[in-house]
């Protein structure tokens, strides 16, 4: 079983944009989600990307005016985020999501851990960890906001195998095995190289981490939570510092 950051090295980061629509369609995605959940983060607000991949929502808040610190294991990602990001005010660092605190210089105004990435961290006691370090970095009415995907309910049989995208020369589908804290993740990647078709495939693991206990795992740290459904399926978790 690879790491989640060996998983991405080896197969997901090089088609991390084309798998999420393409990078113009992403951050579009990105901007509109930005807006919906922060429509009056004010201009010169500090914000923390962890799990920023290449930049899908990084770059939206840069361009209204917020400096950003944006964290990920995949230097891949990153090398994009950089690409894309050219004159915006956003630090870049490779770094585990649990390091974010080193490398702020001020209190966070907001924390974003959005796609599925808090379902990347090892294990329930490393969530807790970041939970609380959120709080510790994150002003007086400051917000983490995360979305993840619930697997607290197993899916079966053929229900399991998700066709995630496919193209003329691409095709990923992954497939789902439940065991009782976590599900290993099989990403099978088909693509064409002339007349040949290559596979190519890696596992890693994700937490199964039900939407209440991470609803009341905030509240015990000083947070005003809100759940509500995300994008792709996803639950959003708003949970704001009081």
């Amino acid at each position: 079983m690879a790491s989640v950051a060996d998983h991405y090295r080896s197969l997901l980061a090089p088609v991390y944009a084309w798998m999420s629509g393409g990078l113009d369609a992403a951050l579009a995605r990105g901007e509109a989600e930005i807006e919906t959940i922060l429509p009056d983060l004010p201009r010169g607000s500090r914000a923390v990307d962890l799990g920023a991949g290449f930049g899908m929502h990084s770059i939206a808040l840069a361009r209204r005016g917020c400096p950003v610190l944006a964290i990920d294991t995949s230097s891949y990602l990153l090398e994009q985020l950089k690409g894309h990001a050219q004159a915006l005010p956003i630090t870049v660092v490779e770094d585990d999501l649990l390091g974010f605190q080193r490398h702020l210089d001020r209190g966070a105004d907001v924390i974003l851990c959005m796609g599925d990435t808090l379902t990347h961290l090892a294990d329930r006691a490393a969530v807790l960890t970041l939970f609380t370090r959120a709080a510790e970095s994150l002003r007086p009415g400051g917000a983490f906001i995360t979305t993840l995907r619930d697997y607290s309910s197993a899916l079966t049989g053929s229900a399991r195998f998700i066709p995630v995208r496919s193209g003329a020369d691409r095709i990923l589908t992954c497939f789902l095995e439940y065991a009782a804290d976590h599900v290993d993740i099989h990403d099978v990647l088909h693509e064409r190289q002339g007349e040949v078709w290559q596979l190519r495939v890696s596992a890693y693991r994700k937490l199964r981490l039900h939407p209440q206990w991470l609803a009341a795992s905030l509240k015990e740290r000083g947070f005003c939570v809100r759940l509500e459904p995300g994008p792709g399926g996803m639950i959003r978790v708003i949970a704001a510092r009081i």
